[in-house]
């Protein structure tokens, strides 16, 4: 191939994998939590059996999303050429082995590979990592045609201050939540829409239940109503107990304004009574599936607002004296 037609590829290449790989490592960015879970997914008993892992889900979550997303923006700049398109063969290989495997053995059916932005089908994301590894082979072939777009010293200082601000936009949205919310519980979101069948499909919503302590399902009930305060927590003994605080001001305040106000959660209902003695909390409990519970909101606890069942507030706990009662 003629050199010119050659530059033409590997540019080609460069563009298309570094965006791929800013654009998966940024929907990942903005919802770490999200991908702590799918890696909890991973190291599970019936998958890849790496139970041991599971603690260490949510710091492997952030240190993978910072290098996919550090490894794009550094392609994409020119920077350190050689070491990049080698770092990123190394993840693609990763990557392709665990799509694989996940196709095969039909182990987990949605890899999270884009987060909750784009969902593909194992074989899909299995054959899409298959293109990209192509791609990247080009591109570790004749890293020489990789040329920083600035001056070395830009691209240097720009790789390094992407990376803090990555940093930052991973504690805020750990701290808070995150910037930009793909799933169907997003605010704006109808739940009561989310879960009717169009057609073949399966609806985004397939899983949301409320049900009380005595086993009535309230659920329809509860979309029904105008002024709804739910108190997410899917697992009470992983809860930042210390949020708790926050939790009882603000449900306070909402009993006070006449809200329908409950603590959901998949934990037994002991585990509670303790929390509700100890806090003084004036809300009773419903239990709701821990993996729905998880997708709702990302934050233990967290404050969901819903007016006819349609989503118009998510806080999490530190940020209880923002939310907005009408």
């Amino acid at each position: 191939m003629k050199p010119n037609k050659m530059k033409l590829l590997i540019h080609i290449s460069r563009v298309f994998v570094a965006a791929t790989f800013i654009f998966s490592g940024f929907v990942k960015l903005v919802d770490p939590l999200g991908s702590a879970y799918k890696f909890e997914e991973y190291f599970g008993y019936d998958v890849l059996n790496m139970e041991f892992l599971i603690p260490y889900a949510l710091p492997f979550s952030i240190i993978l999303i910072l290098i996919e997303i550090m490894l794009g923006v550094m392609l994409l700049l020119g920077y350190l050429p050689k070491v990049t398109v080698w770092s990123l063969l190394g993840i693609i290989s990763v990557f392709l082995f665990l799509t694989w495997y996940s196709a095969y053995f039909d182990k987990v059916t949605d890899c999270g590979c884009f987060g909750d932005a784009l969902k593909l089908s194992s074989w899909g994301t299995f054959y899409k990592n298959i293109v990209l590894i192509v791609f990247i082979l080009l591109l570790v072939l004749k890293h020489e045609f990789i040329k920083p777009l600035f001056s070395l010293n830009t691209v240097k200082w720009t790789s390094f201050l992407s990376f803090f601000v990555f940093l930052f936009i991973t504690y805020y949205v750990l701290v808070h939540l995150p910037i930009i919310d793909f799933r169907p519980y997003a605010i704006g979101k109808s739940i009561p829409e989310g879960m009717e069948y169009i057609g073949d499909e399966d609806p985004p919503i397939h899983d949301f239940l409320l049900e009380s302590v005595d086993g009535n399902d309230l659920t329809e009930e509860i979309l029904a109503k105008q002024h709804v305060l739910l108190v997410i927590a899917y697992n009470l003994s992983k809860s930042d107990l210390q949020g708790f605080s926050n939790i009882k001001m603000i449900t306070d305040a909402a009993i006070d304004k006449g809200y329908t106000v409950y603590l959901v959660s998949s934990s037994m209902i002991e585990e509670y009574e303790a929390i509700k003695n100890d806090f003084n909390l004036n809300i009773e409990m419903l239990f709701c599936d821990g993996t729905t519970l998880k997708t709702i909101i990302r934050a233990n606890p967290g404050i969901v607002t819903l007016d006819k069942g349609i989503v118009t507030g998510k806080w999490s706990w530190i940020d209880a004296d923002s939310v907005k009662l009408k």
